[in-house]
């Protein structure tokens, strides 16, 4: 924790309001390219994504994607994209782990909240999270953007920085150091409320996406999995499965017809114990297992929660903390069963405190229907902890 918090030391503070979108013309797709060191200054230098217009449009050949069940980050929507370089080989599949992609791939995530006056709304609940995307363009009247993270792979590893939008929404410029944006949103109720939202600095970046701490290549993607991409997405000319599209696309070589597939989660808690289960398992699989995996940075910690692990002390169940400290909040176990108030794992996502908190980075308030569902995972298990 003393690394976070001198990783937050110094960030630069913004004030973000819904202003007024330039409706001149739409920009033409840019031309895509990749840098083998160094960070250019604007994010258009990429040519990933161009803004104008009132309209964010993709590059040439890149494609956006989206995920089964997201990782939360207070309630902001995001636009995923991936882009190979030309005559690249395409990414090799893999069943569990995270494609091999070539050299020179990029991958960005747009974070972004719909428009509200001069506010910005919260959204949750059963949205469709990609509302305003349309095949190849994010409607920038409905919409302001925050933040762009690009991931780059550079030989064997990957790097990772992020990028904040401007006020007129026309280019994004580097922030290396991160910054806090101090919006305000609307919840579903109609009332404001004030966050402190978190572009992440290099350091923090890694805190997340290194997750084999055994592997010399580090920093990593963690979305872009078999079982997170399995499902539909509706491109510009029709809705087709992902993994087959980039087959067909030659971003990616070697996926089964039968490969696995996350729940696809967006709010509430399932009726039945089994979609409960799964939605629960793939809930923290998004948010939880990238550290808390057998080689991930929590791994110390023996709590695993990637979604083969079996029902064990592993996944938490009567498992007491092993230096939690004031996160543990005087409870025993991570999951006692049928007792989520008795829960380390509730009390830890109902937190905002820095020392607390669960996960620790990427959201500054409580995701109040992730909660829901874990509660009602665990009130549903039998036996408790004697």
């Amino acid at each position: 924790m003393r690394i976070l918090l001198a990783a937050l030391a110094g960030l630069a503070l913004a004030a973000c309001t819904a202003g007024e979108v330039d409706l001149g013309p739409a920009p033409e797709p840019p031309t895509p390219q990749s840098f083998a060191d160094g960070w250019p200054r604007a994010l258009s230098e990429w040519g990933q994504l161009a803004a104008g217009g009132g309209v964010l449009v993709l590059g040439e050949e890149v494609t956006a994607y989206d995920l089964n069940t997201a990782l939360f980050t207070d309630d902001a929507l995001k636009l995923r994209t991936v882009w190979l370089p030309d005559g690249a080989d395409p990414a090799a599949y893999h069943a569990r782990e995270v494609f091999d992609f070539p050299n020179g791939t990029v991958i960005t995530k747009t974070f972004y909240y719909p428009r509200a006056g001069r506010s910005f709304a919260r959204v949750s609940g059963d949205g469709e999270p990609m509302a305003h995307f349309t095949g190849d363009r994010l409607d920038l009247t409905q919409v302001r953007l925050i933040e762009t993270r690009i991931l780059v792979r550079r030989g064997l590893s990957w790097d990772a920085v992020s990028y904040q939008w401007n006020d007129a929404q026309t280019d994004a410029v580097l922030a290396r150091t991160g910054a806090f944006v101090d919006l305000t949103l609307v919840s579903a109720a109609g009332g404001d409320e004030r966050l402190d939202y978190l572009i992440p600095n290099t350091n923090q970046c890694a805190n997340c996406h290194i997750t084999d701490t055994a592997d010399e290549r580090g920093v990593r993607p963690i979305g872009p999995k078999a079982r997170h991409l399995n499902r539909d997405f509706a491109y510009s000319d029709g809705p087709a499965n992902q993994l087959a599209r980039w087959v067909g696309a030659g971003l990616l070589a070697g996926a089964p017809e039968d490969a696995p597939a996350a729940p696809a989660w967006t709010g509430g808690v399932p009726a039945s114990e089994l979609a409960l289960e799964a939605a629960a398992r793939a809930y923290l699989d998004i948010n939880c297992a990238h550290c808390h995996s057998r080689t991930g940075q929590a791994d110390t910690s023996g709590l695993y929660l990637e979604p083969w692990e079996p029902a064990s002390a592993n996944l938490g169940l009567c498992k007491p903390p092993i230096a939690a400290g004031r996160g543990a909040g005087n409870r025993l176990y991570s999951i006692v069963p049928g007792e989520p108030d008795a829960s380390i794992f509730t009390y830890r996502m109902e937190s905002t405190g820095a020392d607390i908190m669960m996960p620790e980075l990427g959201r500054s308030s409580v995701h109040e229907q992730g909660v829901a569902l874990i509660a009602a995972w665990i009130d549903q298990m039998a036996g408790g902890c004697g």
